[in-house]
């Protein structure tokens, strides 16, 4: 349904916007109005369709080279086509980015104003042009200073970013945008996911300020508390379409966490939370990761044997970190158990050897061998780890190729793998198959315990459902116990025993997978133990 706009000033009005990416629809008639001197909070899953309508409002190239979007986007009453970031800029929008866009060797002038920067004539620019002019640094140093000073920052402008601490380069991003002329809309993406709490409190104190001379802000969030506390009104978007936008007054966390989350879920198949034993297969105990983006800051955590145990949360919280640490693909520290007996960190290769396997959530990186065949994709990782698959001469090896073939023949027809043949090459495989031949290589181990991560992404509905299958298959058939990451909440809710949700690197809680949305919602916003007052145990 078409919204109708009244006369009043907006800043920016996004009408009616749409987007499909190769037939699949992730943004429907998605309506944005924002006034002047607004705070205005967007809030929406991961995949809820925020980045893509920021990719639409910045001109991003992969917004115009898939076809460009349905709807219109206004900036003070006058229709706009944005066709990059560039001119984005040039009509008042700027945004502050969660992943840091700051040159670590420069200062922090040369940051704020960098493609900005101010110049004097010389001798040889008069002769050779503007390209050899002369540097103002005075004037830069100036303009700088009045930036930082907008933003209560008191450090020396010509200090180098490198080595700074994140909440000093969290506001110089957003003194590089005030910096800009003509700034008429300012985006904040996750700004206070890195922070500590006394310095989110002073970026939030910040917002406020930045608003108050008039400048509109969109206010990209999951903490539904800061949105209480700073949001004039909020927008919900889910599964890419406006769900609701009103006052942040007249609502409050649970209704916003209910919204961001509600949806109709689709349960598969018979209900699974009393299935899977109660004796523990894995112990996780003070268990910390530094994975860039996914950091895990000391996670303590019970796996029992026979279930599928799902880990959900937001991005950037740590979830994707769990499974790449355990498997010491990123450094790792703590006590992680198997059987009662201590996993070695820190080395993939014991990791696997100890009995654990792992599908990658970045199947084309780490996952697969692209320009090579289903069969060797499937026992490549074996071969190396156990020695299987191998005829022996003496001293030397000899790959058994009738085993191999005979084995990747079962592993297609097991897991329904739809192709050609074993021989052929998986890069032409399509994404779910792919990840199918992703989880026959970690079948082909034979493993105690399968770490899967992010197994959907990337694929289509159809491919979706099959993976999905395949994993209740494996665990209801070999009672394999399996820990599935995942951003869908809907997926997790389908396969799993229980759901732990991991918010700012920790666990903040288990729930069975028919909790309330709202309980999710909570959970996953860091908000849970606020309103409920329950403790976290590693057990759930």
């Amino acid at each position: 349904m078409k919204t109708e706009h009244n006369n009043e000033h907006y800043v920016l009005d996004m009408r009616n916007i749409g987007k499909e990416y190769y037939g699949t629809r992730v943004l429907k008639d998605i309506n944005i109005q924002l006034k002047p001197g607004e705070i205005h909070a967007i809030l929406g899953e991961n995949g809820a369709g925020k980045s893509t309508l920021m990719n639409v409002l910045f001109g991003m190239s992969v917004i115009h080279s898939t076809g460009g979007f349905e709807g219109e986007v206004f900036i003070d009453g006058e229709k706009v086509n944005i066709n990059s970031p560039v001119e984005a800029m040039e009509k008042g929008i700027g945004m502050v980015h969660q992943e840091f866009m700051l040159i670590p060797g420069y200062s922090i002038t040369e940051n704020i104003k960098l493609n900005r920067e101010t110049t004097n004539p010389g001798l040889l620019s008069r002769v050779a042009g503007k390209k050899l002019e002369i540097l103002d640094m005075k004037s830069m140093n100036m303009d700088a200073r009045k930036s930082l000073d907008k933003v209560g920052v008191g450090i020396e402008e010509w200090v180098k970013v490198a080595g700074l601490p994140v909440s000093f380069m969290q506001f110089v991003e957003i003194a590089r945008e005030l910096d800009k002329e003509n700034l008429k809309v300012l985006v904040f993406d996750e700004p206070t996911a890195v922070l500590t709490e006394s310095d989110a409190d002073r970026l939030l104190e910040t917002m406020r300020k930045i608003a108050s001379e008039g400048i509109a802000i969109l206010f990209i969030t999951h903490r539904l508390d800061e949105v209480q506390r700073v949001a004039d009104r909020i927008t919900v978007l889910r599964d890419g379409q406006h769900v609701i936008t009103k006052d942040t007054k007249d609502s409050n966390v649970n209704e916003m966490a209910n919204l961001m989350v509600g949806r109709e879920i689709k349960m598969t198949g018979e209900s699974r939370d009393n299935e899977g034993s109660k004796n523990v297969k894995m112990r996780i105990r003070d268990f910390y990761v530094d994975m860039p983006g996914e950091t895990v800051k000391g996670i303590n955590l019970d796996i029992y044997e026979g279930e599928i145990l799902g880990i959900g949360g937001l991005a950037g919280q740590g979830k994707i970190g769990l499974a790449n640490g355990i498997m010491g693909l990123y450094k790792s520290e703590g006590n992680v158990e198997l059987d009662g007996k201590k996993i070695s960190l820190n080395n993939p290769e014991k990791s696997l050897k100890q009995g654990l396997a792992f599908v990658s959530e970045d199947r084309r990186g780490v996952g697969l061998l692209l320009d090579s065949s289903i069969e060797l994709n499937t026992v490549i990782t074996s071969m190396q780890i156990q020695g299987t698959f191998l005829k022996r001469y003496g001293v030397f090896t000899q790959r058994d190729n009738k085993k191999i073939r005979e084995h990747a023949l079962k592993m297609i027809k097991d897991l329904d793998i739809r192709c050609t043949g074993p021989s052929q090459i998986t890069r032409r495989l399509s994404g779910g198959n792919q990840q199918k031949v992703c989880i026959a290589r970690a079948l082909t181990l034979n493993p105690k315990v399968l770490f899967v991560s992010e197994p959907t992404r990337g694929i289509d509905v159809g491919a979706k459902k099959l993976v999905l299958d395949t994993l209740v298959q494996l665990n209801k058939e070999y009672g394999m116990t399996i820990i599935m990451t995942s951003s869908e909440l809907a997926e997790l809710r389908m396969i799993s025993n229980r759901i732990a949700i991991i918010n700012e690197g920790k666990l903040e809680g288990i729930l069975p997978p028919d909790a309330s949305d709202v309980d999710f919602g909570l959970m996953m916003a860091g908000e849970y133990h606020k309103q409920k007052g329950e403790g976290v145990r590693a057990d759930g």
